[in-house]
């Protein structure tokens, strides 16, 4: 299917504003913390829990927004969950406990993921080849704004308006969204190409997309090569301030110079794709990576801690991120055909399940000093690669399986 000429110029501000919902959601609201807190006269671990709360719905609902989307349509399954996000934000908005807070950030987690996890589907349904890789890109430039606009929107409306307002604001602009994607986007999977939605087939379909072992190999590079550059935002209070010895209000940074490598590597991403081979854009991504990983630990072991030569790295590693991440996302979706869907939603879970790890293990285990964090994501980096070789024999073997079989 091929998206109507109409759409094609706003279609990826479409999918990048549903794929933003996700670090707003996280983001926006972290400066109003302590005014929540003392509104609702919660502890610091109780207002940590609205976080927990989100995450855990979140990853659990990621496994069910594709699989849902394969049998209902991907429009509806948006739809849908763009109004329960809706409904939620004005829900968290009206809090008047921390227990409420609670149950409606629960029900963010539930219905945020909708928009990340069909909308790459959608993509694939639409496009082939270069032209999803491209898409994937723009989308990303986009989005690379997310998380460090967040923030900044959140305090503007927290000193403006207060903290509700800025529950209040996601509750809009969700709305809007719901509009736009009513209005705008197209039904991308056509009813006879649907699967059935029921325990047996769910079951059915969940073994074959958990038992396909070049997509779970391509799926785990996808985490592991986002590892490595989220084991620093996960140890950020202790990288910038103990290790560089910056300010609260210095995180900047952190996130400045991801958002340029994010950017810079998306843009790159636009004018490859079509010109380069998956093959090739891999091991430019990959080359990227290695240099900037091999400049931090130069870094760290030769020189004291100083910025911003112990941040350059970031924008170096981000810019192969992002180069890479379009290839990745295709070659595990075209895995399975059929089951774009599910898919998509497999590949959100276990990257969020790696981010899991990475936040309860990982990072407290690295962040000890600059030299182990390098370490850190220099081993993800090499974890990656191997993942992606490990894919890329596995489906040589599958190719080959027919000739040989008796």
């Amino acid at each position: 299917m091929t998206a109507p000429k109409n759409i094609q110029g706003v279609l990826p501000v479409l999918l990048a504003g549903l794929t933003a919902i996700g670090p707003f959601t996280v983001n926006t609201y972290l400066p109003s913390f302590t005014e929540i807190a003392a509104h609702l006269d919660a502890t610091t671990v109780e207002m940590q829990q609205t976080i927990t709360a989100y995450l855990a719905a979140f990853s659990f609902m990621t496994l069910w927004h594709g699989a849902i989307s394969d049998a209902l349509g991907r429009k509806k399954v948006i739809l849908g969950g763009l109004v329960v996000y809706t409904l939620a934000s004005f829900g968290c908005a009206m809090a008047t406990r921390i227990e409420y807070l609670w149950l409606f950030r629960a029900l963010q987690g539930l219905s945020a993921g909708a928009g990340i996890v069909v909308g790459r589907a959608v993509v694939r349904d639409m496009f082939d080849g270069a032209q999803a890789q491209r898409l994937f890109a723009q989308i990303g430039i986009m989005f690379a704004l997310a998380p460090a606009l967040a923030p900044l929107v959140g305090g503007l409306l927290h000193v403006a308006l207060g903290w509700r307002s800025v529950f209040i604001f996601l509750g809009l602009m969700s709305a809007l969204l719901c509009v736009c994607t009513l209005r705008i986007l197209p039904e991308t999977l056509p009813p006879e190409r649907r699967q059935p939605l029921n325990l047996r087939s769910l079951a059915q379909a969940y073994r074959e997309v958990l038992s396909h072992p070049a997509y779970l190999a391509w799926c785990l590079a996808f985490a592991l090569v986002f590892a490595g550059f989220f084991i620093y935002v996960l140890s950020a209070p202790v990288f910038l301030m103990r290790h560089l010895g910056l300010g609260e209000t210095e995180f900047l940074w952190l996130f400045a110079p991801a958002m340029v490598g994010m950017m810079g590597g998306s843009w790159m991403c636009t004018r490859v794709a079509g010109h380069w081979s998956q093959g090739i854009t891999l091991c430019w991504a990959f080359a990227v990576m290695a240099v900037g990983d091999v400049f931090n630990i130069a870094v760290c072991l030769a020189l004291p801690p100083s910025v911003p030569l112990n941040v350059i790295h970031i924008t170096i590693h981000t810019f192969g991120i992002t180069l890479l991440t379009p290839t990745l996302t295709l070659l595990a979706l075209d895995c399975l055909p059929d089951r774009r869907g599910m898919a998509s939603s497999g590949q959100t879970f276990i990257q969020t399940a790696c981010n899991a790890l990475c936040a309860s293990l990982l990072a407290p285990m690295l962040w000890g000093s600059l030299q182990t964090l390098a370490y850190g994501a220099a081993a993800l980096t090499v974890g990656a690669g191997a993942c992606v070789l490990l894919a890329r024999r596995l489906q040589r073997v599958q190719a080959l399986a027919p000739e040989i079989a008796p």
